[in-house]
């Protein structure tokens, strides 16, 4: 048995990593780690690798199947993810999951309209087809509150259908958000610096008067209607909390991070207890960034005051939540180089030395998991800061230590890592000339 207290610490990695060899059976270990936890919080290093993304899907599906999870829950907006989600139940008209995705048409696209997420939504379809009468099907919900207008648009269609009055004073009260041609970031500039007044109150009177008549709502035709009164009360506490989020963006990052991770925390709160009222103990997959799932109090960005979904859960269920993490060395990942600008196929540069990447790197295992929950060892050797990587949708190589590395403790910040030595780029579903052609070369670390 090694002494950890004098190997070198790649080498106690390497001792006790679970190589990833393509079999089915490499997750088995991991299987039993989670247990009977009811939240699995699966992460990524960046929102461009294919790895993070298969591999996250084949751990879901193996979730759903074995261990009766029955819902992921996505970064994504409320209502396009809920369009995937009556598809793959069968709820709507979409004839392919390419259609189902349609609605995640605003940068970054790829995020969601990728191979690997038509390939899971076809195979969760299907699995929820397959199940017999009666049976809980597994759901597909977003978390995040960037579809203020988009929601908007859904409460008042709901309304509309349901209750016309009620629909003419919602679209009184939405009105207040008119006069910016649905750019949110221009409501909140003008409402923070007094340039036009804020539509906080009106967004909250919508989402009273929904919450004031739920009974009448949701009890009139069974299950449907409650779903559909779910989705539609979702949607409104989505614009309450967007139109704040948009104000606080121009008062500091901490402030806007906090509210919309908090966001997200209380939108899997709400759907957790929506679908306990069916009968079942619910289980949730999340799939969001690292910086979303790992706990911020492990990290720099606790330390500047923020945190992320990871740590309320964590908070709030205790062992019952499982975070994972995925990280890699080097390879191709799909990104941009700006706010709104073309996806391109860039190259990631080798991980820089102190960091996680570069240990992971210096063990020469092609791909393995980490068990960091219940190897003591392990984890008081990886509790001590290390740099640690992360690519959102933009990618600035020449920036890369300031633009992408933050200090972490990985053992209090994640129970899981897997980690990928080398990755390759996520496949847009639309491939444009800049993702095919890819970065010009580069001469690290000039470019020339």
């Amino acid at each position: 048995m090694l002494d950890f207290t004098k190997t070198n610490i790649s080498d106690v990695v390497r001792q006790a990593a679970e190589p990833l060899t393509g079999v089915a059976q490499d997750y088995d270990l991991l299987m039993d780690l989670m247990g009977d936890a009811r939240f699995v919080l699966i992460g990524e290093a960046s929102h461009g690798t294919y790895e993070f993304y298969e591999q996250r899907a084949e751990i879901t599906k193996r979730l759903i199947r074995e261990k009766g999870f029955t819902a992921v829950a996505v970064e994504a907006d409320w209502p396009d993810a809920y369009r995937v989600n009556r598809y793959v139940r069968g709820m709507n008209d979409d004839a392919t999951s390419t259609d189902a995705l349609a609605g995640f048409d605003r940068f970054p696209t790829w995020m969601w309209r990728n191979t690997v997420v038509t390939n899971f939504v076809d195979w969760l379809r299907e699995y929820n087809h397959s199940l017999p009468p009666n049976a809980t099907q597994t759901g597909f919900y977003g978390l995040d509150l960037y579809s203020m207008y988009e929601s908007i648009k859904a409460v008042l269609g709901y309304l509309d259908k349901i209750d016309p009055e009620a629909a003419q004073r919602a679209r009184y009260r939405y009105s207040c958000l008119e006069h910016f041609g649905e750019d949110s970031q221009s409501y909140g500039y003008a409402a923070s610096f007094g340039l036009s007044s804020s539509c906080k109150e009106e967004a909250i009177s919508q989402l009273k008067e929904l919450q004031h008549r739920t009974v009448e709502y949701s009890q009139q035709d069974g299950q449907v209607a409650e779903d559909e009164f779910f989705y539609a009360q979702q949607n409104a506490r989505l614009v309450k909390n967007a139109e704040e989020y948009y104000r606080s963006m121009f008062r500091g990052r901490v402030s806007s991070w906090n509210l919309r991770d908090r966001h997200m925390a209380e939108t899997l709160d709400h759907l957790v207890a929506h679908l306990d009222r069916q009968g079942n103990r619910t289980k949730v997959v999340v799939w969001a960034h690292n910086s979303h799932l790992g706990d911020a109090r492990a990290t720099d960005m606790g330390t500047s005051g923020e945190l992320n979904v990871g740590q309320l859960v964590r908070q709030q269920y205790g062992k019952d939540a499982v975070l994972v993490g995925f990280s890699t060395y080097t390879g191709t990942v799909t990104a941009a180089s700006d706010w709104g600008a073309p996806a391109q196929r860039k190259r990631v540069r080798p991980g820089l030395s102190g960091s996680y990447e570069a240990l992971f790197h210096a063990t020469e295992l092609p791909q393995f998991w980490l068990n960091l929950r219940d190897n003591h060892e392990l984890g008081e050797r990886l509790r001590q800061p290390r740099l640690e990587r992360a690519i959102g949708v933009i990618y600035l190589p020449q920036s890369e230590r300031v633009s992408h590395y933050f200090k972490a403790r990985l053992s209090e910040q994640f129970d899981v890592m897997i980690h990928f030595d080398q990755t390759r780029a996520l496949e847009p579903l639309e491939r444009t000339p800049h993702w095919e052609s890819g970065e010009a070369p580069e001469t690290y670390p000039f470019g020339f």
